[in-house]
């Protein structure tokens, strides 16, 4: 079966496709988003007469290996755009499977160490810095996941979406990567926010 190459449709206007047009105009308001949140945590951290340091309440340990596995993933997600432009699906679809799997390991680090505030008895509710550090790191949870999802279903889909024009996996892996590597960008600021200082 022959497939057609998958030709991207630049837009007049801008110049660009639509693809990479709209994961840059949704990254943008993500950008507010999180600067909102991260504007309020530094707000209420400046008015605070003794905020407590991170440091002393959380996990840094942890946190340092779930830094190193978000890093990882981005370092296989790239690899997996690589594999797929050239036209090695196998070794593509593996590498996104690498990621998500990653992405899971993430979260499995993040419940643990959840887990462990609320067998100590702290609740968000009892205490403004972990009402911000469950509301920071729980709003980032969120965005990881549905870059897991996005992630294992190209994995899944990745022989029928090549099947369907020849370079779409590609173009689709390049989407979906810009997506994941601002969700790690957006930890390596909650890292050093919220547990270095």
């Amino acid at each position: 079966m022959s497939t057609i190459p998958y030709r991207l449709e630049r837009r007049e206007d801008t110049g660009i496709d639509n693809g990479r047009l709209a994961i840059w105009l949704f990254l943008a308001s993500e950008v507010l988003f999180f600067g909102a949140l991260l504007s309020s945590y530094l707000l209420l951290r400046m008015g605070s007469e003794a905020w407590p340091r991170g440091s002393e309440r959380l996990d840094v340990a942890v946190a340092s290996v779930n830094t190193l596995v978000l890093i990882l993933s981005s370092v296989t997600m790239v690899r997996a755009w690589e594999h797929a432009r050239v036209g090695r699906h196998g070794r593509s679809r593996v590498l996104v499977l690498v990621t998500a799997a990653l992405g899971i390991v993430f979260v499995a680090i993040k419940a643990y160490e959840w887990r462990e505030k609320l067998q100590l008895g702290i609740r968000p509710a009892d205490d403004l810095f972990y009402a911000l550090y469950f509301t920071l790191t729980g709003v980032h949870l969120v965005h990881l996941v549905a870059g897991i999802v996005v992630l294992l279903d190209l994995a899944l889909r990745a022989r029928s979406i090549e099947a369907s024009q020849r370079g779409l996996l590609a173009h689709r892996l390049e989407i979906s990567g810009i997506y994941w590597h601002f969700v790690d960008l957006v930890w390596l600021v909650l890292f050093p926010v919220l547990y270095l200082t």
